[in-house]
């Protein structure tokens, strides 16, 4: 029970999770997937197909057996959990099966995703990109905000939760971009910047119209000053994918602001987008 409440008429009203059904997950490369998200189901009531891709295949099917073995003690029913075999062909058969299955998740990158939404007459749980911001605010903690964003851009580039331009405002960039530019590049970082960027970050490429629209998912950072919150929540109704988004700010009323103006799954405030995963969040 997630909610109750009584209203004046005297009617109880609950709010209740139930499952969805049978989920099918198709995905690539990453074999924890597998784990992940048979632990992510049972607990949820759901059952589960897994597609993992053809570069972990072998681990993954070790991964379903291990957990076979040790769901059988303790209850599980026999199918709750699936591996699918086959190759694309099994695939389009399974996004056919409307009648069996109730939803289906993609999990990969953004060409498979659309081809899965092409082809399935099943509903699909999607996000193409994941070109997510961080915007340091004229209030920020900029020591904070160092560390926010080395964790957003360096822990795991390659993740879409990984942040992919940084915003900084105009009263602090001029002491602050020049301390991270350096730290960044350290660290292997690639920086792109706007003219007042490269002005303050001596040795970096500009950033192009469709930089701000990239998702690299490397070692590759846009980076742009802004006047104003106004311009920064701009640029990410303009640019972002509508993922995971941040600012750093000490100011109370800004910080509500951001969290209001910006249409993303999730918002923070003074953290790293990288809390967007399900190992923290």
């Amino acid at each position: 029970i997630l909610a109750l409440r009584k209203r004046p008429n005297g009617l109880k009203i609950k709010k209740v999770s139930v499952p969805i059904g049978v989920i099918l997950i198709i995905y690539e490369s990453r074999p924890n997937v597998t784990a992940d998200c048979i632990g992510l189901c049972l607990k949820s009531g759901n059952s589960v197909l897994l597609r993992g891709g053809r570069e972990a295949v072998r681990t993954n099917r070790v991964i379903y057996e291990i957990l076979g073995k040790a769901s059988k003690p303790h209850g599980i029913p026999v199918g709750a959990f699936g591996l699918v075999p086959g190759g694309h062909d099994a695939v389009r058969d399974l996004l056919r099966m409307n009648e069996s299955i109730d939803l289906v998740i993609p999990r990969g990158g953004e060409g498979l995703i659309r081809e899965v939404v092409r082809l399935s007459r099943i509903p699909v749980i999607k996000h193409y990109k994941g070109i997510c911001h961080v915007y340091v605010d004229r209030d920020a903690d900029l020591k904070k905000a160092a560390a926010i964003v080395m964790n957003a851009k360096i822990q795991n580039p390659a993740v879409c939760n990984a942040m992919e331009t940084l915003l900084v405002h105009q009263a602090v960039a001029r002491k602050f971009l020049p301390a991270i530019g350096a730290a960044l590049k350290e660290k292997g970082v690639e920086l792109r910047g706007c003219p007042e960027t490269r002005r303050l970050i001596s040795g970096i490429r500009a950033a192009h119209e469709e930089d701000w629209g990239t998702e690299y998912l490397d070692l590759v950072l846009s980076v742009r000053v802004v006047g104003d919150l106004d311009q920064a929540l701009e640029h990410i109704r303009t640019y972002g994918s509508r993922h995971s988004d941040a600012i750093v700010t000490r100011n109370g009323k800004t910080a509500a602001l951001f969290a209001g103006g910006v249409d993303s799954a999730c918002v923070f405030v003074n953290c790293s987008t990288r809390f967007s995963d399900g190992g923290q969040f």
